[in-house]
């Protein structure tokens, strides 16, 4: 072997050495389904991938950081705020984000986690800040639907079909609320609008806030407790009323029918005491008539026996009415 061929033997020993250790230092980085990366150089930004992939970089000088490309999710905590007409209630929002710009979320936020919290001060002060702009009905409702809304109790149980349509416009109730302008959507929408503002310098994309839910505060329940307790109250007054005028139909119904029982009655005695004096006329008259003396004696003696108990003291027996005992 000869000196020319010794030397690119060594040359390509020394290229196949290089070739090997690079591979080993890893100058491939793999890119999988869902990610992004930004590969850096001394600190500085050189590239951004977001196609999945086998990918190459400089090793031991460049830097890759991964982020997530799918959409992410933020629950933010729940905050006590007062609305527009000081009613204090408990908001509990949620939103989804995604990573727009790598490069930029790279060299503002750096981490998911600085990212996340970032999020927090942005999304609490918008949810604040619309929540304390607009009255409550605006927050806890979206249409006006329930202005159109009447609720009939269940009236079955009553005989007359008549009846319960009286009790049922007795108790029906219609709820009126004041007519809401812009809705619990729509303050979502707001606050969406507001943290944009904030979050596109940062390199997130807000896909939109939610709001999960509302609770009301200890003090806004048992008002809300209160009213419920009034329109029962009154549903129930409805009742007692209809009762108490069902009570005085039966009674004023039943002193008729005793009304007339009594003068129906009242009529057959007298008809019959009057058919009894009758016979009893006549019963006397044809006595009186078979013997005129006894008829006198008997009647005058029935007298005595009525009257004479009842006398304290005779002052004299001249009268004409003791003529039958001691003689004329």
């Amino acid at each position: 072997m000869n000196r020319s061929q010794k030397r690119v033997l060594t040359t390509v020993v020394v290229v196949i050495v290089l070739l090997v250790i690079f591979i080993i230092l890893g100058p491939f980085y793999i890119l999988v389904e869902g990610q992004q990366a930004v590969v850096t150089r001394f600190g500085k930004i050189i590239d951004v991938q977001d196609q999945s992939g086998l990918k190459l970089k400089m090793p031991l000088i460049d830097n890759v950081v991964y982020y997530p490309k799918k959409v992410l999710s933020w629950d933010g905590a729940a905050q006590r705020i007062p609305t527009k007409e000081n009613q204090f209630i408990w908001v509990d929002t949620t939103a989804r984000w995604l990573i727009s710009d790598p490069a930029r979320y790279y060299e503002t936020v750096n981490t998911i986690d600085n990212g996340i919290a970032r999020l927090n001060d942005i999304l609490d002060s918008s949810v604040r800040t619309i929540i304390s702009e607009n009255y409550l009905n605006e927050a806890v409702r979206t249409t006006n639907q329930i202005n159109e809304i009447t609720v009939e109790e269940d009236v079955q149980s009553l005989d007359s079909a008549e009846d319960a349509e009286q009790l049922r416009n007795l108790t029906a109730t219609q709820t009126k609320q004041e007519n809401i302008r812009i809705g619990r959507e729509q303050l979502s929408a707001k606050m969406n609008i507001q943290a944009e503002q904030f979050t596109d310098g940062f390199g997130i994309k807000l896909i939109d806030i939610i709001i999960r839910q509302i609770r009301y505060s200890d003090d806004l329940t048992e008002s809300v407790y209160q009213r419920m307790i009034k329109e029962r109250n009154q549903i129930a007054e409805a009742y007692r009323s209809y009762g108490r005028g069902q009570l005085a139909q039966w009674q004023g119904k039943t002193e008729s029918e005793q009304r007339v029982i009594l003068s129906t009655a009242y009529a057959e005695s007298e008809a019959i005491k009057g058919v009894a004096d009758a016979e009893a006329a006549a019963i006397y008259s044809d006595a009186y008539e078979a013997d005129p003396e006894f008829f006198n004696l008997w009647r005058t003696l029935e007298s005595y026996r009525k009257t004479i108990p009842d006398l304290d003291k005779v002052l004299s027996t001249d009268m004409e009415y003791f003529d039958q005992l001691y003689g004329k």
